[in-house]
């Protein structure tokens, strides 16, 4: 057993190896080759869309997907206030506003009741976030978002494979952002991808992703654009980890029966959530602290660091942040940072590491 447990890794094989030196050998390192055009398509099939376009990272795909649909100075944009920063940031980006809105006490997305109290005639977009592996809700949302004539984005980065009444997330937003980021399911070290069934948009996002050059004009550029494209050494490695997704899912969610089992009867834990209409692939498997176990969540943290196991606290909540600070109460978010932990959750995670984990914690709760 290793000295030292850690919250996630990558796990990278031959076939990775293999075709990144394939890569090399063809000349094609950087956004122009074979295995771009191979992600892009293989993954859109993966999540059962049209259109997708490999960038370099999850949150430029935000960027462009906000870009894409028009969104600026003068419009509000509603984003969950417990998930990462990138939503925020992207929105303050384009000139538009973040609005923030409390998560949902069960699962810990958007809470759709809490959408429509946010919405104003500024409002012109909603990014769905997918936290920590487990689906929002999404049909309240996409029937909010109709009858008010507002854009869905999602933002499903955390949440690869995971399901929402047996269709894949990322198939439900006017845009769908992923990120692949070396902790996530699938990873090609850094990288994204934005998805769509809207051919529209997704040539404005595969303009814009290029310095906003149409391909068959080289250097003229016909609008504002950027730099966001994904290598072709990235999509190489993206190719080899997309094969094994189904195995990565498959690990993860065992992983969380092993936690499921040993903690359900540990008095002072919550388990984390699914839903009778979600799959959650347990990006993290993600505990709450109550105020009834034996020690603090931060105390518990830093017992098991010195036990050599690894822990990563919840996302503090976007408007508790210096750049966004507000006065507004969301009850639900920062009750769920002060509780929430995410315990060792890699797709290399072993059996009896896992149970380590588990003893441990059953034994700090006495």
């Amino acid at each position: 057993m290793r000295f030292k447990i850690p919250v996630a890794e990558p796990e990278l094989g031959e076939e990775e190896l293999k075709n990144v030196l394939e890569a090399v050998k063809s000349g094609w390192i950087s956004s122009k080759g074979s295995f771009v055009h191979e992600f892009e398509r293989k993954f859109a099939e993966y999540i059962g869309v049209k259109y997708a376009i490999a960038v370099m990272n999850g949150t430029v795909a935000l960027h462009l997907a906000l870009v894409a649909l028009g969104i600026g100075r003068g419009d509000e944009v509603l984003i969950p206030d417990l998930t990462f920063i990138s939503p925020a940031s992207m929105t303050a980006l384009t000139g538009a506003t973040p609005v923030f809105v409390d998560v949902h006490p069960k699962y810990w997305c958007m809470d759709p009741e809490n959408v429509e109290r946010k919405i104003t005639p500024k409002t012109k977009a909603m990014i769905v976030v997918h936290l920590y592996g487990h689906p929002a809700d999404v049909g309240p949302l996409l029937k909010i978002a109709k009858e008010h004539n507002i854009y869905v984005i999602e933002d499903c980065a955390e949440a690869h494979g995971a399901e929402y009444k047996g269709q894949k997330v990322g198939s439900f937003g006017t845009i769908s952002c992923f990120s692949f980021y070396a902790n996530k399911i699938v990873t090609t070290g850094e990288g994204g991808i934005c998805l769509t069934n809207n051919e529209e948009f997704a040539d404005k996002i595969r303009l814009l992703h290029d310095h906003g050059m149409r391909p068959e004009r080289r250097y003229w550029h016909e609008t504002l654009g950027f730099n966001y494209r994904m290598t072709n050494l990235q999509a190489a490695v993206g190719v080899a980890q997309l094969k094994k997704i189904d195995e990565f899912i498959r690990r993860k969610r065992k992983i969380a029966d092993i936690y499921n089992e040993s903690l359900r009867n540990v008095n002072g834990i919550t388990l984390p959530p699914e839903m009778s209409w979600a799959k959650n692939v347990y990006w993290m498997y993600s505990i709450l602290i109550e105020d009834s176990f034996a020690l603090t969540r931060d105390e518990l943290m830093r017992k098991l660091e010195k036990e050599g196991v690894e822990t990563r606290l919840f996302f503090y909540p976007i408007h508790t942040l210096p750049s966004y600070e507000s006065n507004e109460s969301f009850t639900v978010s920062e009750e769920l940072c002060r509780r929430g932990l995410n315990l060792p959750s890699s797709v290399k995670l072993k059996k009896e590491e896992a149970e380590k984990v588990t003893n441990l914690i059953k034994k700090l709760s006495q």
